[in-house]
């Protein structure tokens, strides 16, 4: 989403009663958002596509947008019917004018005569021409130079951080490696991505407004390359586990919450508990059966607790292991 915006000077762009997070007028500080209430999409899940129309839905209420740049509609379902993303959607019911060209290699945006150029999760990088027509305010879901690339909310639970952010950045030609105008970030814990794209759309959200309005006290700090990372897109491929690992199996199960998921080669995890991550035991090794079924890995246990084979419908991980007879002691993933 690229967001052509003119500022509307006589507007108050800080609603105090909807304040979610501390401002701090030093940008070059990280502060650490304060969540107090829940006001995204009541629980439902939509990755980027949340983060980026909560972002977009903010800086309409706070900024004149000029116009939306958007991804090209794709078909989808079985049918392949062409279909508009939600951001395309938003700006159509809110009357902005928007553009989804396949490249903005010959997109001329200084017709828009715009004060700023927001993007969030856009997914191309910006021409010249363009970082040339106005500043260009990226968001980018991690606490950069940390995890420049696709999947920064993915990787940062899956290298168990303790803190993941949002970075406000001024984009240049690189990937992710502008000099960063604002930085706030949160505790990782024990959330899933889900939770984490929510929570860091609201963050994103708020800091958007809080750097246009505050644009000309920041100064720009640099970004230091040494200390970057880099998260490639996930795969499908990425969700395949093994009994080896406990914490990693864990990580995966709430880095890939929806999409991909996680699956072994027998059945598909739908549901499970992380048990211990240091007890040694028998690979893929039925160790209990109750309100779940307790496997062991070479390192730690997890417990199975809604499982999904190929072709079938969910089912508790109960009755998946008897209907198969298995019991205590069997190996649940050989065939």
């Amino acid at each position: 989403m690229d967001g052509f915006i003119k500022i509307d000077h006589n507007y108050d762009v800080i609603d105090k009663r909807r304040e979610t997070y501390k401002i701090q007028l030093d940008a070059n500080e990280m502060h650490k958002y304060e969540r107090t209430s829940h006001w995204g999409h009541g629980g439902e899940f939509k990755g980027f596509t949340n983060y980026v129309v909560e972002i977009l839905d903010e800086l309409n209420k706070n900024f004149e947008i000029v116009a939306v740049y958007t991804q090209p509609d794709k078909p989808v379902g079985r049918k392949k019917i062409l279909t508009p993303t939600p951001v395309k959607k938003y700006a159509l019911q809110n009357g902005i004018e928007v553009f989804t060209p396949v490249s903005l290699k010959n997109e001329d945006l200084t017709r828009f005569k715009p004060d700023f150029i927001v993007v969030a999760a856009y997914g191309l990088l910006l021409p010249k021409n363009i970082l040339n027509t106005a500043p260009c305010i990226n968001l980018h879901a991690s606490l950069l130079p940390k995890y420049r690339g696709a999947s920064p909310i993915q990787s940062a639970i899956l290298n168990g951080d303790k803190y993941t952010g949002v970075t406000a950045m001024l984009m240049d030609e690189g990937l992710d490696r502008g000099d960063i105008l604002c930085l706030d970030y949160t505790e990782v814990g024990y959330k899933t991505s889900i939770d984490l794209f929510d929570e860091l759309a609201e963050i994103g959200a708020k800091q958007s407004v809080y750097v246009i309005n505050n644009f000309k006290k920041i100064k720009p700090l640099k970004q230091i390359d040494a200390l970057s990372s880099y998260s490639p897109k996930i795969k499908k491929d990425d969700g395949f586990v093994d009994f080896d690992d406990a914490l990693v199996i864990d990580r995966k199960y709430r880095a890939f919450m929806p999409w991909p998921g996680i699956y072994t080669n027998e059945f598909k995890i739908i549901e499970m508990k992380l048990i211990d991550i240091d007890s040694k035991n028998t690979k893929g090794q039925i160790l209990e059966i109750s309100d779940g079924v307790v496997i062991g890995c070479k390192k730690g246990k997890i417990k199975l607790i809604k499982i999904q084979a190929p072709g079938k419908r969910a089912v508790d991980a109960i009755d998946y292991v008897n209907g198969k007879r298995l019991k205590i002691g069997d190996i649940i993933n050989e065939k």
